[in-house]
């Protein structure tokens, strides 16, 4: 039987971090490959699962390996108040360009335009599986799959296909961006098959997108008031586009 640190150390250069019981948790409810799982306290782990995840219980139970605190310590960053790290196996780029370039879509693609803040694009992934969208594709050199964001997105980066492309190689369809001189969203139904582009939490959009965007929208905000943060402004846009 392979040692599961041995396993561990030979996947960790290219598998992605599942950090706490809650990555862990949705990244099996929606097909993540985890080839490896510890914990530094194996009963209470299952414990939390039969308290709030009952229906992956049974895959713990065959995953989850027991270590000394210090070893967990050091396969992780930073401890999680779980105990609790796994890695899994990252969707190949070719299934998530497959996913993203799907038509017809019945649900958008939220894109992060030259996002900066690592634990923004995490909560904007979250979100964006929550709402059950087609994808995130992010612009830029921030890496979606970077750990912090991970870490982030509570492990729902398996519930849609997240990748990092260019403005050129964004996916067909009717691409409406924010920008506070857009028309007013109240306004707009949103096409199921919309790609909704979000600007960087300080410059907004770059002259890439915005010159590839087919509508400008603003949200409703009170004046004197600079901004919204990127993920609330995900969220609202999100919930206007699901709103019956």
């Amino acid at each position: 039987m392979t040692d599961p640190l041995d396993h561990w150390a030979r996947l960790a250069g290219s598998a992605v971090l599942l950090d706490g019981f809650h990555a862990l948790k949705h990244a099996l409810r929606f097909g993540a490959e985890v080839p490896v799982a510890v914990t530094t306290d194996r009963a209470a782990a299952l414990a939390l699962a039969d308290e709030l995840a009952p229906d992956v219980r049974e895959a713990l139970a065959a995953l989850l390996t027991e270590v000394p605190s210090q070893t967990y310590a050091s396969l992780v960053p930073r401890p999680h108040p779980t105990a609790v790290a796994a890695l899994a196996v990252r969707p190949s780029r070719e299934a998530n360009l497959r996913e993203l370039g799907r038509v017809p879509r019945t649900a958008p693609i939220v894109v992060l335009d030259e996002p900066r803040n690592l634990g923004n694009a995490g909560a904007v992934i979250r979100l964006a599986a929550g709402f059950g969208t087609t994808g995130v594709i992010t612009t830029g050199t921030l890496d979606p799959w970077h750990p912090t964001v991970v870490r982030g997105g509570a492990g729902l980066h398996f519930a849609t296909a997240v990748e990092r492309l260019t403005v050129a190689e964004l996916p067909q369809g009717p691409l409406f961006a924010l920008d506070p001189e857009g028309e007013d969203i109240r306004a707009v139904k949103l096409p199921d098959d919309a790609i909704l582009a979000f600007g960087s939490e300080r410059t907004g959009l770059s002259a890439d997108l915005r010159a590839r965007a087919d509508n400008l929208l603003r949200l409703p905000m009170r004046p004197q008031v600079s901004s919204y943060n990127l993920a609330t402004s995900v969220a609202m846009t999100l919930f206007h586009w699901s709103a019956p």
